[in-house]
């Protein structure tokens, strides 16, 4: 007791408070490296590819290397495939999968209306299509990626195609089970942290979700974000891409991004919770 007589307040407590306190300005502000020398790593994907050359040509001449989502039943899905594969860059298959409401996947869509036959048959076509695939992500599908039976016919298609492919979960609904069946298939997984353009006129938008995605990547050690081909989002990323590399992240692609999220440390991931699905939400289904 202090000569108040009253109990005197334990320093463990104020040490713990300086403790955190210190790590969270260093997580915020301080050099972008892991406890371990490991620099943080950044993928990104950018989606709807296929529809036009312009855009593909521009993506091919990024700094740093993407992943580029390909639709595979677009005018130029294989030579966009060929193009961007050449110049460094990773492809992957953009499947089409059916959305709620009213809105439209696209040709080739994988529909809750159809059956096992029908489902296996339009991902063999659609694997033909992207033959440069490595993995597989969604497009649109907030209510096929909700439907557990279409999306494990799904995976054995990817199974039999390559037991090394990929699955990543583009998360255009809370509820999807794409992650969750993936691992049940035995498939490599990952999933989308953060959108880059739910704003896709305002490159000023895509810059910040890009800080955004470099400040979760150095608190936890990895993250992955996806955009689009809107000209202000490759503006965004033409600018971004160099400083965030002078700032020591590693951009890499997907295949690197899961071969190296196990790699990361586990302490780095309970520094940080997900970002909550309504931040990053993509307006879009």
């Amino acid at each position: 007791m202090n000569r108040r007589g009253a109990m005197p307040r334990p320093r463990c407590a104020a040490t713990a408070w300086v403790l955190l306190l210190a790590l969270w300005a260093w997580s915020a502000w301080g050099p972008a490296w892991g406890g371990d020398g490991a620099a943080p790593v950044i993928a990104i994907v950018i989606d709807d590819l296929g529809n036009d050359l312009e855009s593909a040509r521009r993506i091919a001449a990024l700094p740093a290397p993407v992943t580029v989502a390909v639709l595979p039943f677009t005018p130029y899905a294989g030579v966009v495939g060929d193009l961007v594969q050449e110049n460094g860059h990773e492809v992957m298959l953009h499947l089409p999968m059916e959305a709620d409401g009213d809105h439209d996947p696209g040709p080739g869509a994988i529909r809750t209306r159809l059956n096992e036959a029908q489902t296996r048959r339009l991902v063999r076509q659609a694997l033909a299509r992207v033959p440069q695939a490595r993995g597989m992500n969604n497009h649109m599908g907030s209510r096929l990626s909700r439907s557990p039976h279409h999306l494990a016919w799904i995976m054995s298609e990817l199974l039999a195609r390559d037991p090394g492919l990929y699955v990543l979960d583009s998360r255009t609904h809370v509820q999807t089970r794409i992650q969750q069946v993936a691992r049940w298939a035995g498939l490599r997984n990952t999933r989308r942290d953060v959108f880059l353009d739910a704003r896709p006129h305002d490159a000023g938008f895509a810059r910040r979700q890009l800080e955004h995605l470099a400040r979760l990547a150095r608190t936890r050690g990895h993250a992955l974000g996806i955009g689009h081909p809107h000209p202000q989002t490759l503006e965004a990323l033409e600018a971004m891409l160099p400083r965030l590399q002078a700032q020591g992240f590693e951009l890499v692609t997907v295949s690197r991004y899961l071969w190296q999220q196990e790699e990361i440390p586990q302490w780095h991931a309970s520094l940080s919770p997900s970002p909550p699905a309504a931040k990053n939400s993509k307006p879009s289904p």
